[in-house]
This record gives C-alpha cells, sequence and structure tokens, in this order.
C-alpha cells in the first residue's frame, strides 16, 4: 500500500509532488532543498542549505517511520561543483556511518536561490 508524505511546503501543492512515498518498506523521499519550510526563507549559504535539507529529509523518514540509518541511497544535486567540498562535514554528520550508495551531479535548480538539492531511498529495517 502507498502511503503520500507531505512536510507542507508550497512547492508540494504548486507542483504536484509529495515529499516522500512509502512503499512496502522502500521509502523514496523527493529532491529536497534547504527551504525551512515553515517560514518558506531559504539561506544564502550553501552548509547552512545543506544542514536544513537533511534536516527536512530526517522529518520526512520520521514520517514515513524510517530513519537516516535506512538511507541506501543518496543523490546530491549541485549548480556550482565547486560548492559541493564544503558540504562534506554536514554530509558526513549525517551519512558518515550509513555510508549509502551516493551520486554527485551538477544541475540547474528550480531557484537561483537553491544551492543544493538531496535526494534519498530508504529502505526500513
Amino acid at each position: 500500500m502507498k502511503k503520500l508524505i507531505s512536510s507542507g511546503s508550497s512547492f508540494e501543492e504548486k507542483i504536484g509532488y509529495s515529499r516522500a512515498v512509502v512503499q512496502g518498506n522502500w521509502v523514496f523521499v523527493s529532491g529536497t532543498t534547504g527551504y525551512n519550510y515553515d517560514s518558506m526563507t531559504i539561506s544564502d549559504d550553501v552548509v547552512e542549505q545543506t544542514e536544513q535539507c537533511l534536516q527536512n529529509i530526517v522529518k520526512a523518514l520520521e514520517k514515513a517511520e524510517a530513519a537516516m540509518s535506512d538511507v541506501v541511497r543518496v543523490m546530491y544535486i549541485l549548480p556550482d561543483t565547486a560548492d559541493f567540498e564544503e558540504c562534506w562535514p554536514v554530509l558526513r554528520k549525517y551519512f558518515g556511518k550509513v555510508k549509502p550508495a551516493a551520486t554527485m551531479i551538477a544541475a540547474g535548480l528550480a531557484d537561483d536561490k537553491m544551492k543544493i538539492e538531496i535526494q534519498v531511498t530508504a529502505l526500513k529495517a
């Protein structure tokens, strides 16, 4: 049975997607940016955006009854590859022990304010 998870982001309604979808033991978390969904604000700093992305992902996983330790795959999308290394300490904080399969790609994002987008897939234990 499929379960849809919302973060309350206005983007989900405007565009027509879910923050996450649970199918069986799998959790698919949409590309998540560094917006604080409570205030719909975003920092100018890529490291702060990375931290907020991951906090948003943690919340989505919790709603799906999963945890960061369940993440098996992660994709990082950055418009500027030069920003990626700055993010590594934050990424290591969340994924250092989990060590999911990972990909980083460079691509434009939906808004020039967005400096990173992170997508994860989790398999609930």
